[in-house]
Order: structure tokens, then sequence, then C-alpha cells
């Protein structure tokens, strides 16, 4: 994660203001990925104080002790107007270390309009070497006046390479890796989360089984054996993929079949997966949904089966 950061636009933005002498007073870091965001702050505040992670301070950093700095809300907890409080008396008071004083509000989006509004004069106007950083995973929830009075750097979904590089250093299984890396959309928390729980090994071997019903008898034993799977998103995009390099393997081989199925019948299947993704966000029932997928592309594949005897 550090790599990462380090490379990113809003990082290295952010670290010229300090070299320059020239930090805004407040700094609105949005990433989308909640599962790493307090630690991009900290990892930010580690920049505008000037120390190495492996410093004395750093450490103090990172573990949320410099005496310097300020964390709210505290780890696993919503934002609370005892939050915005404990910040503004302790905003008051001077630097201990240096001349510089950090407050870090992580999941701001998630902060009522009271919590926002109590900070909204600090931010305006704060002591002189008072800082903020305040982070949000959505920028919608957070109010306009708030948004007014900070600088908004933006940490982008990261590419799958860089992603896929990421999970190597750390080792583990190297496909495993690879399709975590393409499969979670440049979220790094969410890569993470698949490649060190098991659920995202159980969605692959579901989407494979899936993806080989051949006949409606075995579409049947499938739709209903996953009926209940709570990562229904991801298996849906699990199967799609699937069908899709069986396709691509179609296409750059010039053949019109693949291990199983026809090359219309995954371009159908690929539609369909498609389809069936969008069907699943309005609660539609699940195991009649991946029947009907499964079916469909075993309907699709029969018909072009016969027609290129």
């Amino acid at each position: 994660m550090r790599i990462l950061l380090a490379n990113t636009t809003a990082y290295k933005i952010f670290a010229r203001d300090v070299r320059r002498n020239m930090l805004s007073h407040a700094y609105m870091l949005y990433f989308q990925d909640g599962a790493n965001l307090r630690f991009a702050l900290k990892f930010f505040a580690l920049a505008l104080f000037g120390v190495a992670e492996d410093s004395r301070e750093g450490s103090l950093i990172m573990s949320e002790g410099f005496s310097d700095m300020m964390v709210r809300p505290a780890e696993g907890k919503n934002p609370a107007v005892s939050d915005a409080d404990d910040i503004a008396a302790e905003s008051a008071l001077k630097p201990v270390e240096g001349n510089k004083k950090l407050f870090i509000f992580t999941n701001f989006d998630r902060a009522s309009a009271v919590v926002q509004n109590k900070l909204l004069k600090l931010l305006e106007e704060p002591p002189e070497g008072v800082y903020f950083l305040l982070g949000a995973t959505s920028l919608s929830p957070v109010l306009q006046t708030v948004r007014s009075r900070v600088k908004t750097l933006e940490i982008e979904p990261f590419s799958v390479e860089a992603i896929l590089a990421a999970l190597n250093r750390r080792g583990g299984d190297g496909e495993l890796n690879a399709l975590a890396a393409r499969s979670c959309s440049g979220n790094f928390g969410q890569a993470e989360a698949m490649v060190s729980e098991g659920w995202f090994k159980d969605i692959l071997a579901a989407a494979r089984e899936i993806c080989s019903a051949s006949t409606p008898a075995k579409a049947g034993q499938a739709s209903m054996k996953y009926a209940e799977v709570k990562e229904r998103e991801e298996l849906l995009r699990q199967i799609q993929r699937i069908y899709f390099e069986e396709l691509k393997k179609c296409i750059s081989s010039h053949d019109i079949y693949a291990s199983t199925f026809t090359r219309p019948a995954l371009e159908y299947a690929v539609q369909a997966a498609d389809r069936a993704a969008e069907d699943a966000k309005f609660n539609a029932n699940f195991s009649a949904l991946l029947f009907n997928l499964m079916t469909g592309v075993i309907t699709e594949n029969d018909k072009w089966k016969k027609l290129l005897v």
C-alpha cells in the first residue's frame, strides 16, 4: 500500500505543497478504499511532518500516539459530536514537538450535518500551525460548505498492474493474485480481502461450476447449490469473466468452438451475464436467475451446434 500511495497524483501534490511551504490548512482525501483510508491519511501525515515511518515520530504517527496529531473517530466507530468537540478543544493548544498540529478526521462522509457544521469555523479559520486531513470514501454526503473550505485530493482507482505488483510483493498464490487484481475495480482493500479470505476461492469454484453446466439438469443442480451465496455480484462478475475469456480463445484461434460452447453461445453468455448482474440488483430470485442464465446459454449452444452440423 505504501508504494501504491506514494505513486498517486494526490500524494505527489500533497508532498509538493509541503516542500514548497504552500500547505492548505485543510485537505479532503477522497479515497474509495475504505479498508485503507485510515492508513492513507496517516501516510500523508508522515509527509506533512516530514518524518520517515521508521523514525520515532513516524512510528508514533502510524500508531496514533504522536502528541501533535489527533485521529478521530476511534477505530471502528462512526463520527460523533464528541469527536468534533475533542478537535475543537485540542486545536486551542500549542504544538508540543514542533510548529504543526494535525487533526485527522476519517470516514468524514459518515459524519452527520451537525458534526460537519461544528467544524466549519475551524476549517475556515484554524489557529496558526493547525492543519486538517479529512478522509472520505464518497463526496456526496459531505456538505458543500465543508467542501468549499478544503482542498480535495482524489486517489483514483489503481491499475490492475499496480495492484498485482503490490499483491505479489506480499506473496501468496500468483494466479489468485492476478484474478483479484482484475476483479477488484481498482480497490486494493477489496483485492486484499479477496486473496486473504476464503470466500473468493469459493466464488471462483462456483463460477467455474456454473460455466461448465452443459445440460438443464446440471444447471438446476448448480442454481440450487448457489442460491444463497452472499457475494452475488462477485459471482456474476466471475461468471462473465470466464465466458469472456472462453470467447477470446475462440476469436484468437478463429475457431467456432471453445472447450464446451460455440462462439455464438459465448457471445450470448457474456451479454446474458451482464443482464443477470443488473437483474440481481432488484432482488430477483437468485436461484431462478442463475438457472435462466445457464439454460439460456445451453439452449443457444444447442441451437448453434445443430446449425453447424
